[in-house]
């Protein structure tokens, strides 16, 4: 058995951390399912960005698209939720064999409008019905905004991602914005049993930001460095045992609601100098899910130990936090300017890909002409 489905026995499921057309009418995603135990897909702007700009898979349907008079927006929109639709319809199998608990895809709101309450809500409703697929999630930042989008969107009935974590408290508000949306629900007398979430820790650029910070205070701290990251992670998943298992979930569990579990993203190793599983081999761990970019799932699969890490080591994950912060460290303040600089980078990604989807419409444009 190779590494990856023994991580899935271990209880976390694999999900893979790329999308693109070829990939997904190639047989490549149904590959990765059969032979790894792939259980799921995420997406970002990012990763359309990549996707999209790079080749020429997508340059017949940009062709005929602008043919047809879309606009931009409405390109990127349906080249997008296509991708999903169809990476949806291979992982439906997958859906149905784990009783819902994986087989989706996830694929993220308009990232300009993570401080737009109304309009991440409007946006998530307006997804979840073009694409039209049970097995989706939407991904919506837990910006202090976006809190009460993710609420009301869990209250409609629609999965959702919570991307762009890096804190213990403000995954606490997540959870709870879960919590509320699902009880919100109940309130109205409708199913919660249908209903999944994940929230998204991301990794990597906690230790980045962390170590640059340590870097300054001097080698005797060297012994901290790529520590936070894991630390924190292990403190999230603390914090969810003591929520989804304590009272504030109880009667939800009853009526039939589902945990919201922890994802484990940006796992990809960014100082060389460190293991390039880092980010995985002490994250293995029950009800959770990895999303995971190709080089480390390579990486992984070829030299990884799969066994469940994730509860052990708890002292030292909270010394590491506690001395951290003893040497002014803050890492709820690291993580709050990772997510605003997080939605910024997503903006970028975005606004790069509708001028590069401006400028083939200008091509085309001027070739009838």
């Amino acid at each position: 058995m190779n590494n990856w489905k023994k991580v899935g026995e271990l209880g976390q499921s694999l999900w893979y951390d790329n999308i693109g057309r070829s990939f997904i009418t190639s047989g490549g995603l149904q590959q990765m399912v059969g032979d790894l135990g792939l259980k799921g897909v995420t997406s970002n702007p990012s990763i359309f960005e990549k996707s999209i700009s790079n080749g020429k898979e997508y340059d017949d349907d940009i062709r005929s698209l602008i043919d047809t008079g879309k606009s931009t927006h409405e390109i990127y929109e349906k080249l997008t939720t296509d991708d999903v639709r169809l990476a949806a319809d291979i992982l439906h199998d997958v859906y149905v064999s784990t009783k819902g608990e994986d087989g989706y895809v996830s694929i993220e709101v308009d990232p300009t409008l993570a401080h737009d309450t109304d309009e991440t809500i409007a946006q998530a409703q307006h997804l979840w019905k073009v694409v039209d697929r049970a097995n989706i999630m939407i991904k919506i930042p837990g910006t202090p905004l976006g809190l009460a989008a993710i609420r009301k969107t869990i209250s409609e009935g629609i999965n959702v991602n919570v991307t762009l974590l890096f804190g213990i408290e403000n995954y606490t508000q997540v959870a709870h914005a879960y919590i509320n949306g699902l009880n919100d629900r109940l309130r109205a007398g409708k199913e919660i049993s249908n209903i999944r979430s994940v929230a998204s820790f991301f990794l990597s650029r906690v230790d980045t930001n962390v170590d640059n910070l340590l870097t300054v205070k001097g080698s005797e701290y060297q012994s901290l460095l790529g520590k936070a990251a894991n630390a924190n992670a292990k403190l999230a998943y603390e914090r969810y045992k003591e929520i989804f298992y304590g009272k504030d979930f109880e009667e939800i569990r009853k009526a039939g609601g589902h945990v919201q579990r922890c994802l484990w993203a940006s796992v990809s190793t960014k100082n060389p100098a460190f293991s390039d599983v880092l980010y995985i081999e002490p994250l293995i761990g029950k009800e959770t899910v990895t999303t995971v970019p190709d080089d480390t799932l390579k990486a992984f699969a070829d030299h990884g130990v799969a066994a469940d890490m994730l509860s052990s080591e708890l002292d030292d994950a909270h010394k590491t936090i506690d001395t951290l912060r003893s040497i002014g460290i803050d890492t709820e303040k690291v993580a709050e300017e990772l997510q605003i600089d997080g939605v910024k980078k997503f903006e970028e990604a975005f606004h790069k890909l509708l001028d590069i989807l401006e400028a083939k419409r200008r091509q085309v444009a001027e070739a009838v002409a």
